[in-house]
């Protein structure tokens, strides 16, 4: 039997699993508020939301588009901060699709800790690109994903494919 060494994952697997407690900040509000955007894998940030690189991914390149604002439902989110976040959403496609060259992607929202979510307490939407073949034996039968790249690897091309897109496509105002 081969062995597939995945070192990023025993960080998550011995984190503690508990729900926060009420007025609690969660992780991406801590992101939000830091300025160590390269240790935090954040790729870019908007107005009222940004973009980053899960660190405990289902598939290379898998990303969040998260509100800097702490709220848990998508009807929470005032219009401006859900047009910020499907365009935000529409530059990580873009970027991921110049980088990386998925064949297709999921997107998606976990709403409430029964529906999936890990940090159900602040939404994220979730991007995923997806290759033919990409569930193989490997997730199916040994519960193991492969990641062929580094992490900070995967930021840092998106974060300048980001960077390319702003220029030629500034945020509006």
């Amino acid at each position: 039997m081969e062995v597939l060494h995945a070192p990023w994952r025993i960080e998550y697997i011995r984190s503690p699993k508990k729900g926060m407690h009420p007025g609690e900040e969660s992780l991406f509000s801590r992101i939000a508020r830091e300025d160590r955007d390269i240790e935090n894998y954040v790729l870019v940030r908007s107005r009222s939301c940004f973009a980053v690189l899960n660190a405990f991914p289902y598939n290379g390149g898998h990303l969040m588009i998260v509100p800097y604002r702490q709220i848990e439902s998508l009807e929470d989110l005032v219009d401006d901060e859900l047009l910020d976040l499907m365009r935000l959403a529409q530059r990580c496609l873009r970027a991921a699709r110049a980088v990386m060259h998925p064949q297709g992607f999921n997107l998606g929202l976990n709403l409430g800790k029964c529906a999936g979510a890990g940090i159900a307490e602040h939404l994220h939407l979730h991007v995923v690109p997806r290759w033919e073949g990409d569930t193989n034996f490997m997730p199916v039968i040994a519960g193991t994903n492969v990641v062929p790249e580094a992490l900070l690897e995967t930021a840092a091309a998106l974060r300048a494919e980001l960077q390319r897109d702003l220029a030629a496509n500034p945020f509006p105002a």
